[in-house]
């Protein structure tokens, strides 16, 4: 295996792709001016957010567990520090044109942005999980990128920062409009998606490992369906409005309460049943979801 790439400023970003930028904490970079020809099994690793666009294919792009064909019309948003993996074979094409936006954590400090980035859980997605973009939406995209491109062009000043930031935001609050529209287009697939998650976690509540293995993880539901833990989680509240974490606490309630009518056994003795190292948790969290102590619910039914 290669070893990674690292990528820690954005001149790294710059240099890799024999471009300039003049702005030390953010670049676009027009893929169609660019060669792209890299060594197949490349590991790259950036410490900054990347946001890349290309109307053509590029075959075998992995980028956490999955292998990807970048579709022609596909956003993906990647955060710092995830690694990406390149086996490039490039389609060849007249119109060939795409761009990335490539802009460090340094420059959110202090500024709004900043302050919610986190918000924005596409940038933890598996690239499987790509934007695909309708016509009017590229080109709405491609407009704030456009702008954002106008000002790294003029010198830097005290309005600098503030400009591109805010229209950094403008695009990705863009993203997560279009992310919105996807999960409702792939509804039929989300639905089944939402099956196996309740299957899943019907199982492992019924299964008679929860003792040694404790309570299921948002991590071991996103593998058993292929999908990221956020792109799961924000596709779950989008459909069900419970996030995946919800779902488990939804289960593991149904789950005490049938036990709490039908046995006699102690607090202590559910909450091991059920996974928990220590009865307190399990107690503070089941009157945090039903009002209610585990032996005041047992009393009232």
């Amino acid at each position: 295996m290669k070893p990674i790439v690292q990528l820690h400023n954005i001149s790294d970003i710059t240099n890799f792709v024999n471009t300039k930028t003049n702005h030390p904490l953010v670049a676009i970079v027009d893929f169609s001016k660019v060669d792209e020809h890299i060594e197949d099994g490349t590991r790259i690793s950036a410490d900054f957010y990347s946001i890349m666009f290309k109307n053509y294919c590029i075959n075998k792009l992995r980028y956490g567990r999955q292998s990807y064909d970048f579709q022609e019309g596909s956003l993906i948003c990647i955060a710092p520090k995830q690694v990406l993996t390149m086996d490039n074979e490039i389609e060849k094409r007249p119109d060939m044109m795409g761009w990335g936006l490539f802009f460090h954590p340094d420059l959110l400090r202090g500024t709004s942005l900043g302050n919610k980035i986190h918000e924005y859980t596409f940038f933890n997605y598996e690239t499987s999980e790509a934007l695909h973009l309708s016509d009017k939406e590229k080109n709405i995209l491609f407009d704030c990128i456009q702008k954002i491109e106008i000002e790294l062009q003029e010198n830097i000043d005290h309005h600098s920062q503030n400009l591109i930031v805010s229209n950094i935001e403008l695009l990705l609050n863009y993203c997560m409009r279009y992310y919105g529209r996807q999960f409702l287009t792939r509804k039929v697939s989300s639905n089944d998606t939402i099956t196996k998650v309740e299957q899943l976690i019907k199982s492992y509540f019924t299964s008679n490992d929860i003792k040694e293995t404790g309570l299921p993880s948002v991590k071991y539901l996103a593998d058993g369906v292929n999908l990221s833990p956020s792109y799961l989680s924000d596709l779950l509240k989008k459909e069900t409005g419970m996030t995946t974490q919800d779902h488990i606490h939804y289960h593991l309630i149904e789950s005490a309460k049938n036990i709490l009518n039908n046995t006699d056994h102690s607090v202590s003795e559910i909450a091991y049943s059920l996974g928990f190292e220590y009865p307190q948790y399990f107690s503070k969290l089941f009157k945090q979801k039903t009002g209610q102590t585990p032996l005041e619910y047992r009393k009232l039914n």
